[in-house]
Order: C-alpha cells, then sequence, then structure tokens
C-alpha cells in the first residue's frame, strides 16, 4: 500500500476543515463565515481550473477571469430576461438552461480564444490573454440595458432539481461538492496520457511534436477544459452574489486568480484552494484593521511568494517528493 505523502495528508485535512466548519458556523449563528467559507470555495474551483493550464500546460493566463463573468452574465441576462409581457419565458428549474449556457458560452469563448492565443507563447500568449479578457470587459461594460458599469443585480436565485441556492448551506454543499470534483477531475487528468502530453509541453514542446504528439491540440483541449470549469464557477459565483458587473471581468480579478495558484502553490491538489483560502483570509482579517490594508496584505504576499519555494504547498513537501 502506498504511503500516503505529507501533501496528501494537507490535502485531506484542508478538505475536511472545509466540510466540517461552514456547519458548525451556521449551527452557531456565524452566518457571515459560511458566507466567507462560500466565496473562497467558488474561487478555489476557478483556481484549480487555472491550475490546470498555468501549472500543468505552463500556460500564464491573464484573461480567466473573463470564464467567471460569461458564467456570470448567463445567470443574470436569463434571469434578467425571465419574464416579458406577463409571460414566463423561463420554466421551472430555469438553473439548468442557464448552467447549459454557462458552459457552452464558456467553451466557445474558450475555443474561439484559445485557438488564436495558442498561436504565441509565453508573454506574447500572456498579453493575448488579457487583449480577449478586457475586449470582454468592455463589452459588457457598454451593454447599457444590463447597467453597463453599474452592474446587474439577480433578483431571483437558479432553480436546479433538489437543490434550492436560497439556502446558504445548500449553495455552499453543491459549492464544496462541485470543488472536490473539480480537484479530482483535474487530477485524473494530469495522471492521465492527455495530462502526460501536456505536461511534457510545458517542460519540452519541440520534443513532444518530435515525438509525434500534436501539442497544440491537447493545449487547446485543456485551455477550453479550464475555461468550462472557470464558467461554472461563475455560474455558482453570479448565485452567490446575486448581483454581476463586468468588474468581475477586469485583468486584475485574472491577475489574483493567477496570484492564488502561485501562492498555494501550482501543479498541486490543494494548493490553488489552498491560496485562494489564505488570500480571502488575508483580505478580510487586513481590511478590517486598517483602511491601507492593501500594503500589509502586498508585503506578505511578496514574502511568501519569495521565500517559500513551491508555495505553500512546498512547506508539506518531503525531500523526496
Amino acid at each position: 500500500m502506498r504511503k500516503m505523502t505529507k501533501a496528501g495528508w494537507a490535502t485531506m485535512i484542508g478538505m475536511i476543515a472545509l466540510a466540517i466548519l461552514p456547519p458548525y458556523f451556521l449551527l452557531t449563528g456565524q452566518a457571515f463565515y459560511v458566507d466567507l467559507a462560500t466565496r473562497l470555495v467558488i474561487l478555489g474551483i476557478a483556481a484549480v481550473s487555472l491550475n490546470l493550464i498555468l501549472g500543468y500546460g505552463g500556460m500564464v493566463s491573464f484573461g480567466h477571469a473573463a470564464f467567471i463573468g460569461l458564467g456570470a452574465y448567463a445567470v443574470g441576462i436569463t434571469s434578467y430576461h425571465a419574464t416579458w409581457g406577463g409571460f414566463d419565458l423561463i420554466a421551472s428549474y430555469n438553473g439548468l438552461l442557464q448552467l447549459i449556457l454557462a458552459l457552452s458560452i464558456s467553451a466557445i469563448y474558450a475555443l474561439v480564444t484559445g485557438a488564436i492565443s495558442l498561436r504565441t507563447k509565453g508573454v506574447y500568449f500572456l498579453m493575448i490573454t488579457m487583449a480577449f479578457g478586457q475586449m470582454a470587459f468592455f463589452l459588457f461594460q457598454s451593454l447599457d440595458v444590463y447597467n453597463g458599469d453599474d452592474g446587474l443585480t439577480i433578483d431571483v436565485r437558479s432553480e436546479l432539481p433538489f437543490i434550492n441556492l436560497d439556502s446558504p448551506m445548500q449553495l455552499y454543499i453543491l459549492s464544496y461538492v462541485s470543488l472536490a470534483v473539480a480537484m479530482l477531475l483535474v487530477k485524473t487528468i494530469v495522471n492521465s496520457r492527455f495530462g502526460m502530453v501536456l505536461q511534457g509541453a510545458k517542460d519540452n514542446n519541440e520534443r513532444m511534436v518530435t515525438l509525434g504528439y500534436n501539442t497544440y491540440f491537447y493545449r487547446l483541449a485543456a485551455y477550453v477544459i479550464s475555461g468550462v470549469m472557470c464558467g461554472y464557477a461563475g455560474f455558482l459565483l453570479g448565485n452567490f452574489t446575486t448581483f454581476i458587473s463586468p468588474d468581475m471581468m477586469h485583468w486584475t480579478r485574472s491577475g489574483e486568480l493567477m496570484f492564488m495558484v502561485i501562492l498555494g502553490g501550482t501543479s498541486t491538489a490543494l494548493g490553488p484552494t489552498l491560496g485562494s483560502s489564505i488570500f480571502i483570509l488575508l483580505e478580510e482579517i487586513l481590511s478590517s484593521i486598517t483602511l491601507y490594508w492593501h500594503l500589509p496584505f502586498g508585503v506578505i504576499l511578496i514574502v511568501v511568494v519569495m521565500f517559500v519555494r513551491g508555495g505553500l504547498m512546498g512547506l508539506f513537501k518531503g525531500k523526496g517528493e
């Protein structure tokens, strides 16, 4: 029987803590912490999706937040047009339609932008993904029918079979299960032949091409999978916040996602979730202490990146790992 590594133990303990603490907070009347946990779990899904292409594929995307916005707007816009002239345009369980739209639009956007972006590499890939993300940002900012930069309020959350998203605990459970599935999916992918080719392309793309692999196809497929996962996170985030705005797509949000992955540790199972947790907790704690919380926040993050090799998950790796 294979011995569990320190990183494996850390992953198991972290997921158990996320499963136990929110119900405890709810039972003790601390609803704020349930909301905080829901937010970090949803952003954890987005960070896990980015880790697939950043950590395992070596694709530094600076426009990943666009997928969150697309997923959220799929909920907001369909909710906005749910009724017209007194006629109900969306039947019961509209959440299934909204979910399909969120995933489909994210997949199409990822396929089109990825097909173009992956013609470049390095800093050029980073810049072109940021450019596409900003295009989406300015597009939704210009849509006055949906209040443009002021954002859009979601009056009614998505209706799903057997799940009431108006219940904070049920929304958290759905988000938590989704995070666990996302982590398992990414682990399955990277340990498969597909994932081996993807990681091989990251290390030495020319060698993989010489061996006969169409690395462009593998990287594009990974980019689409990542985009769909992040779009799903946007679907959950829209239902959680019940408010969406183009600001969700801004390049600074993509930078935050990237930092979550790097802070927790790239190419690790728990790293992105750990990074998102620490990022959000530091933001909450420091902002309650001082109005100028960005300064100590930035200093702490810089110290971690500079002196903790492999991100926070690097602390749990032994010599032979």
